[in-house]
């Protein structure tokens, strides 16, 4: 499968289509990470990590051109995950997980990060947005209806953590001192304090991989096309048999 530059390829499933197959994932996963596995406590956090490590072997194979067990990961120092092999780290790539859905994201020779939230109604938008949002994300913040709030937090939330995993470098600065756009229509990177030029390099989308479900994705300038793939498209490549 090619990746063209200038492109970005979106992966997303909900762990319920892989029902019965988890082993299938298994197989490509190593001793270590089959371990790690086993450590959740909840029989769906294990499945979930098998299963968002096995479909980044499966589909990182499909670009790099080799077998999926052959893969092997290592962990920056922010625990940011990359290619053990150096030949294959033009390939970039961000994992996300939430309720029910696993969305993983790859771009050639740009760093790119990925998160997905499923939307919770269950407290006030407000009150987290105070500890984790710029002044200028919570003013906007509060324009939106009540009805629409918390759809609007989401979309916020997701922007940021997507901004902080391109980024690679954990929380080494404040959530405040970058601010995102919120409104439906227009997901941009409005403002980086440390650097002014900085949202310039950078490109920000939003993206509902399924009802009460939303992405965030940000990929470097360069990166002028998305394109979305779904489990249909991953079994179509005979990668789940």
């Amino acid at each position: 499968m090619e990746l063209q530059e200038g492109k970005a390829h979106v992966w997303y499933f909900s762990i319920d289509q892989f029902s019965g197959k988890f082993d299938t994932f298994k197989n490509v996963l190593s001793h270590d990470e089959i371990d790690k596995a086993s450590t959740f406590k909840f029989e769906k956090d294990q499945n979930i990590s098998v299963l968002s490590r096995g479909l980044l072997k499966m589909i990182s194979a499909e670009y790099l051109g080799i077998k999926a067990d052959m893969i092997d990961l290592k962990y920056g120092t922010f625990g940011k995950p990359f290619y053990a092999n150096s030949t294959s780290n033009f390939l970039k790539f961000n994992v996300s997980h939430s309720g029910n859905y696993i969305v993983l994201a790859f771009t050639k020779d740009s760093e790119i990060g990925v998160d997905v939230e499923l939307i919770k109604r269950n407290f006030n938008v407000l009150d987290i947005a105070q500890n984790f949002f710029s002044i200028e994300e919570i003013k906007s913040l509060k324009t939106f209806e009540k009805s629409e709030r918390v759809e609007a937090f989401f979309r916020c939330w997701t922007r940021k953590e997507a901004f902080i995993k391109a980024k690679g470098s954990g929380l080494s600065f404040p959530l405040d001192a970058f601010t995102v756009s919120l409104d439906k229509d227009n997901a941009e990177l409005l403002r980086t304090e440390w650097d002014l030029e900085e949202r310039k390099e950078w490109r920000l989308f939003s993206f509902v991989p399924a009802k009460e479900y939303v992405g965030g994705l940000l990929v470097n300038r360069k990166i002028h096309s998305i394109e979305y793939f779904d489990f249909d498209f991953f079994k179509s490549r005979s990668m789940l048999t």
